[in-house]
């Protein structure tokens, strides 16, 4: 992915009007393992898949709680979510404090959002390399929202990020209408089937590598991990998935899953020595 003279830095821009460095950002979200975010009329949820960095270390956490009414999943850079997520509980305690409520989701996406866009503009800074799928409950209904680290951020009626999200997205797109009608067992069976798709053939779903999070009417943001998933795990036991995409397809749709049309590369410099040489001539 190398551009040239005009991915050095965040302050560069190329001559197609586009900053590199927040595209190597983007494509660290891509990288990251999947995440999927739904919502019914009543509840939002979400389903992340973790990822062990070795048979002897535990699994990484990727649902994080931010305050009663709000959580997120994290594709991306664990420790940049974990400054952001700070940064998104200061919000919420501050608004408590001052104002005796909870923090509207939408202003608390807006806030990060506007955190987000200032190391995409500062000489020496760089982007913050991860995407939030944030779920929440306030007096609108249930929200999910995806950030990006270009610093836009998303009103979603659901959503899928990470690796392999494509196909996840596609199964999600197939039974949009259903998911607001939904009870809250029916969505979160929706939501394993979506998670499952961006798995591969042979590796399943299990209590160690799943992990979910629910906020809703008259109900606090609560995350199951382990043992406490695996109840849920069973209503989708024995299910045959849907056919994926051909080989290859998968991996050309995630390349621009983020609606980016293929743009033309930038102008590379000239070799000196040949200009030298024509010059001669």
């Amino acid at each position: 992915m190398f551009r040239n003279q005009y991915d050095n830095d965040v302050t560069v821009w190329s001559p197609q009007g586009r900053i590199h460095q927040i595209e190597y950002a983007m494509e660290a979200v891509k990288q990251g393992s999947a995440t999927v975010g739904l919502k019914s009329k009543t509840h939002a949820i979400l389903i992340a898949l973790k990822r062990a960095s070795s048979e002897l270390a535990a699994h990484q956490k990727k649902i994080i709680p931010i305050d009663d009414h709000i959580g997120v999943s994290i594709a991306g850079l664990t420790a940049d979510a974990r400054l952001l997520s700070n940064f998104m509980r200061s919000e919420c305690l501050n608004s408590r404090y001052a104002y005796d409520s909870p923090l509207p989701i939408s202003r608390l996406v807006g806030a990060v959002g506007n955190k987000s866009q200032i190391p995409t503009q500062r000489y020496g800074r760089r982007p913050f390399g991860v995407g939030l799928l944030v779920a929440g409950y306030d007096d609108q209904g249930p929200h999910i929202y995806q950030t990006c680290p270009s610093a836009n951020y998303y009103d979603c009626k659901a959503m899928a990020i990470g690796a392999r999200s494509q196909s996840a997205r596609t199964y999600v797109e197939k039974h949009l209408d259903k998911f607001l009608d939904c009870s809250l067992d029916d969505l979160i069976k929706h939501g394993l089937r979506a998670l499952r798709e961006t798995l591969p053939q042979e590796v399943e779903l299990t209590t160690k590598n799943c992990s979910l999070g629910i906020v809703g009417k008259d109900m606090e943001f609560t995350i199951y991990d382990d043992e406490d998933v695996k109840k849920y795990l069973a209503m989708i036991e024995g299910e045959e998935r849907s056919r994926g995409p051909p080989a290859g397809a998968d991996q050309a749709a995630m390349e621009t899953q983020d609606g980016d049309e293929q743009q033309p590369s930038d102008p590379q410099p000239a070799d000196p020595a040949v200009e030298e040489q024509g010059m001669e001539h």
